[in-house]
């Protein structure tokens, strides 16, 4: 693989990769869900609701995807090797664990924000701690594929040949958008969850480039998502129900971010500032690919 790579041609394998990924993905789904269903229409359906089976039948596809065209364009067609891709290094456990605790403390920064400054509360729900430990793994066991699947199809080939074409930090940011506006058709999205999710795909490029590499960027995403659900916030629009513990966004909205979760407000703006800070420093600020 090339030190540089034509723009053209980065740009023309980053459609190609995330694109026959999604359809694979999608195709496989549909299949696995018309078994599970027994009819075309039960089918659709099914995966178009946001309980945990859906979910994780589609982030455990997308990885198998990913993966299978990770290594048809990104090994045998482009020549990356998996030190190119980040899979590598003697950081990976320490990587994931500092980004999901890196993540954890960004989301419950956003979350300590909406509640200081804004009228969010948490308030007693059904259920005991046990009830709530179970219900949090169940959770955390179906954000962990459905967090791997979307680092691998963002932070995976496409980054890399981007990164090589215009610059590690260029990649980052029009990766990050890219990442945002997939997210458009999630519930109760608004601009200002998409400018969110547009920084907090900043903060997971960064940690993709910080020692650990792709299993950093993994436990940031994962620490993120498991902090809100785990709390009790809808993750990206998408509700968890948590037993025990129950969250109210409560006003003003453009604080609070309202039914779409913290994402969708002013507190995670400035709780993702601060990580995508500490990120750059973390990542190193050459930009350098």
């Amino acid at each position: 693989m090339p030190d540089r790579y034509s723009l053209p041609k980065a740009i023309g394998w980053s459609i190609a990769f995330v694109v026959l990924t999604l359809l694979l993905t999608g195709l496989l789904a549909f299949g696995a869900a018309l078994l599970i269903t027994g009819s075309a229409q039960a089918a659709n359906v099914w995966l178009g609701q946001t309980g945990p089976g859906p979910l994780l039948l589609q982030a455990v596809i997308m990885v198998l995807s990913t993966a299978l065209f990770t290594w048809l364009i990104g090994m045998r067609a482009l020549g990356l090797t998996i030190e190119d891709l980040r899979y590598t290094g003697d950081h990976r456990a320490l990587g994931f664990a500092l980004g999901g605790i890196a993540g954890a403390l960004a989301a419950g920064t956003a979350l300590a924000v909406a509640v200081l400054l804004g009228a969010a509360e948490w308030t007693r729900d059904h259920g005991t701690p046990l009830d709530y430990l179970g219900a949090v793994g169940k959770t955390i066991f179906v954000l962990a594929p459905a967090a791997l699947s979307e680092e691998l199809i963002f932070r995976g080939v496409p980054l890399i040949l981007l990164a090589r074409a215009l610059g590690r930090g260029t990649a980052i940011v029009l990766i990050a958008v890219l990442f945002a506006l997939a997210h458009l058709t999630n519930p109760n999205v608004t601009p200002l969850a998409i400018g969110n999710i547009a920084l907090a795909g900043v903060f997971l490029g960064l940690a993709f480039y910080a020692p650990g590499g792709i299993w950093t960027a993994w436990g940031a995403h994962l620490g993120w998502n498991s902090m809100l659900a785990a709390l009790d916030a809808p993750v990206s629009g998408v509700p968890f129900r948590i037993p025990f513990l129950d969250y109210q966004a409560g006003d003003p909205t453009w604080l609070t971010g309202g039914q779409f979760g913290p994402e969708g407000g002013l507190s995670s703006t400035l709780a993702l500032t601060i990580a995508v800070l500490v990120a750059r420093r973390w990542a190193g600020g050459r930009d350098t690919t």
